[in-house]
């Protein structure tokens, strides 16, 4: 007999609600849940094939460990024996930077990918920390670190109530939102025009996003921080600065209007092609605008001046008095937030505490380039050791990273390898020991760090629809082990893990003034936690702290799992509201209009303006039934028009010679692929455009299907050099490369 389960749909940043159909323990069928208070029961393709992603008969469903240079199945027991014999004589020989943790996207997506990685890095002690933001929105954390204190603070633009939206390298109708926690973006667009506001959307491609607004300004790839630049310049020019009720927060207001001084649209128009007439008519209408929000995304982090124009996304909306204001861009508030302070000055963010061992490029929130993990690995220098052992969590770097071909070849070197993953991909399957976690179905979830970018303050959590299979473990209890194995205490109770972050949390509430819960008992609060697992009794502990919880009875309709439980479509904790001054943690306790890092890399910028780049410039791209490269092995996600085509403008081709469908080659600085040309005026002429996330080719993998059709691997055209100095972000796009007919 069939049953509905619900869950939220872990596979974007949209965070829909689901109702899944299940026969058994088997997924038949997923469709929107009307009755969620964010989705309202919003679906995409993705969700729909929900059950096809859960039972991908490719999914690993034992351990593997390798045995005489194969990888055999093993039991857990001898997987986490064999961790803790391949890391521990690492440390111990080598210091704890030998041991490389690379942690991927879908970390963000599960609630053991939230709460156990951090612990991992604690316990081991490494600097050495590679993820996937620095593929692609490091930048944004670094702007906001520098403008706000917080790297964390991220304001989103308020969807349901703004009347202008400039959109800047983001393509939500596919993308369905990034850094911007919004079910049914596409309706939220909608909606916007339907009330007679404005959508203006910058991105050198016609997409899918671009076709619904009311403008289209095709720019120049790798040049969003000068518009930006120049749209500030002609507020300051114009007199069109209105800061608002943001005045008492700000500061270096006149510094500002001096370092935009060189960036006026007539210098700017020639080196990102766009006329120097629409750049002003953007900016005034920002600043004539009622209500107006600007939103940028991996197009525009993803370039050589990625910080910059991070960066200056903010300083617009300040300008025009949009910032934390309701129809602006506002700072959500997360359930699993700290309880908000008093406002007043931090400690700041810096940049560059550490650097990496070969290139010197400096730390960025605790992390190092991805980009730089083959050289980390392959090359030895005086200072310090190589990456020796690596924890790779949900991370495929060979197919995310620049130059995947060397960092394929840096993986066999190492001395151990575990990975966490649910297949055997490019990656996993350089491994010694391979940790698969169940499918969502089996699994709880949360969404720690999308709440805390979401459209809508709202609080939900779904329980696993199906219970663990037979031989299967948790991803909890595999994150727990995985730290116990890899930091000296192999077979130690893994709830244990859990025990120690819950004493030491309430140890520091308890003497923390602010909390609700100051000069309690720390044992007798531990005992009022609810939930049947150290991760759910962890949640109420959050829930019970933050800033919407009951703080443990101080506030008897506050959150709590038990509260949250009783609502299995989630609790609605209201629109965005303003925020400033409390969400600062700068020194001053004001915005930072100009920090030091920002003025000195104007300079580069500056030097941007003679530039004029000869030869076509590659591009990304995703699909509405695709999510980075773990989506390719499901049949009802691939195929259509979800291929891997490099996209060429009529007039390019006929200049190359280049038919619609025929191989043409791509050369870039890290080496060249062939695929099928796809000739479309959905590019701009200059432009060429590849998807990311395909390249499933390589031997010793357990992908049936992505093999059928595997693509090219875009990034294999870089060489990993070309970074944003400020974040250490890989320049993905705006790049140059050589295409031609192949014969």
């Amino acid at each position: 007999m069939s049953r509905t389960a619900l869950r939220i749909c872990p596979l974007c940043e949209a965070t829909c609600g689901l109702t899944l159909t299940l026969d058994g323990t088997r997924v038949t069928g997923a469709r929107g849940d009307r009755e969620d208070v964010f989705s309202k029961g919003f679906i995409c393709p993705k969700g729909a094939a929900f059950g096809a992603v859960d039972g991908d008969p490719d999914r690993l469903r034992t351990p593997l460990v390798r045995k005489d240079g194969e990888l055999r199945e093993a039991t857990w027991e001898e997987a986490f024996d064999a961790v803790a014999a391949g890391i521990r004589p690492v440390v111990e020989r080598y210091g704890p930077h030998a041991v490389g943790v690379v942690l991927g996207n879908p970390n963000v997506h599960t609630m053991a990918g939230a709460l156990y990685p951090p612990i991992l890095l604690g316990a081991l002690g490494t600097r050495s920390l590679f993820t996937a933001s620095t593929v692609d929105q490091m930048p944004k954390h670094v702007s906001s670190g520098l403008l706000y204190g917080d790297a964390n603070a991220i304001p989103v633009p308020d969807l349901d109530h703004t009347g202008h939206l400039l959109l800047i390298g983001a393509n939500p109708l596919e993308s369905n939102g990034s850094l911007c926690t919004a079910p049914d973006f596409p309706g939220r667009l909608k909606a916007l025009r339907a009330r007679g506001g404005t959508l203006t959307v910058v991105d050198p491609r016609r997409t899918r996003t671009a076709r619904l607004a009311d403008r289209h300004i095709a720019i120049r790839p790798g040049t969003d921080a000068l518009l930006l630049a120049a749209m500030a310049h002609v507020l300051f020019e114009e007199d069109l600065v209105a800061l608002g009720a943001l005045g008492p927060h700000v500061q270096g207001l006149d510094e500002l209007a001096e370092a935009t001084r060189d960036f006026a649209p007539e210098e700017v128009a020639g080196a990102c092609d766009v006329e120097a007439g629409t750049i002003r008519a953007l900016a005034r209408e920002l600043a004539a605008a009622p209500t107006a929000a600007v939103y940028a995304r991996i197009g525009s982090c993803t370039v050589a001046h990625g910080t910059l124009a991070s960066w200056l996304v903010d300083v617009l909306n300040i300008l025009t008095g949009n910032l934390d204001r309701p129809g602006g861009a506002l700072f959500p508030q997360a359930a699993t937030d700290k309880a908000p302070r008093p406002a007043g000055p931090g400690r700041g963010f810096a940049l560059g505490r550490w650097h990496s061992r070969v290139s010197k490029h400096p730390e960025a929130k605790g992390e190092l380039p991805l980009s730089a993990l083959a050289e980390e690995i392959d090359t030895a220098t005086e200072e310090g050791e190589p990456v020796r052992a690596l924890v790779v969590v949900a991370a495929n770097p060979v197919l995310s990273a620049p130059d995947g071909a060397r960092l394929d070849k840096a993986l066999d070197s190492l001395d151990f390898m575990v990975s966490v993953d649910p297949y055997l991909n490019e990656t996993s399957r350089h491994a010694d020991v391979v940790l698969p976690p169940p499918p969502p179905a089996q699994s709880p979830h949360h969404d720690f760090a999308f709440n805390t970018l979401a459209v809508r303050n709202q609080v939900r959590y779904t329980r696993p629809a199906v219970p663990l299979e037979p031989g299967r473990m948790a991803e909890t209890e595999i994150l727990a082990r995985l730290i116990l194995a890899a930091t000296g205490m192999d077979g130690a109770d893994p709830c244990a893990v859990d025990t120690m972050v819950i004493d030491q949390t309430l140890g520091k509430a308890v003497r923390d003034a602010h909390s609700p819960v100051h000069g309690r008992d720390p044992r007798e609060l531990a005992a009022r936690l609810t939930g049947d697992t150290g991760p759910e009794r962890r949640l109420d502990l959050m829930l019970r702290l933050g800033p919407y919880g009951d703080g443990f009875g101080v506030r008897p309709d506050g959150l709590s799992l038990e509260k949250l439980l009783a609502h299995p479509h989630g609790i609605d904790l209201g629109p965005l509201r303003p925020r400033l001054p409390q969400p600062l943690r700068t020194v001053s306790g004001k915005v930072e209009l100009l920090p030091p890092p920002i003025a000195d890399d104007l300079p580069r910028l500056r030097a941007a303006l003679r530039e004029r780049p000869a030869g076509l410039l590659l591009v990304g791209r995703r699909h509405l039934r695709s999510n980075n490269s773990w989506m390719h092995n499901v049949p009802a996600l691939t195929g259509g028009s979800n291929r891997c085509t490099l996209h060429v403008h009529p007039e390019d081709a006929a200049r190359l010679g280049i038919l619609d469908g025929a191989p043409v080659r791509v050369k870039g600085a890290g080496g060249e692929v062939t695929a099928p040309a796809e000739v479309t005026d959905g590019v701009r002429p200059g432009v060429v455009s590849l998807p990311h996330g395909w390249g499933h080719d390589r031997p010793g993998t357990r992908l049936t299907h992505a093999a059928t059709d595997p693509g090219v691997n875009v990034n294999q055209l870089l060489d990993g050099s070309l970074l944003d100095p400020l974040s250490g972000n890989a320049v993905l796009n705006g790049v140059p490369v050589d295409v031609t007919a192949t014969p």
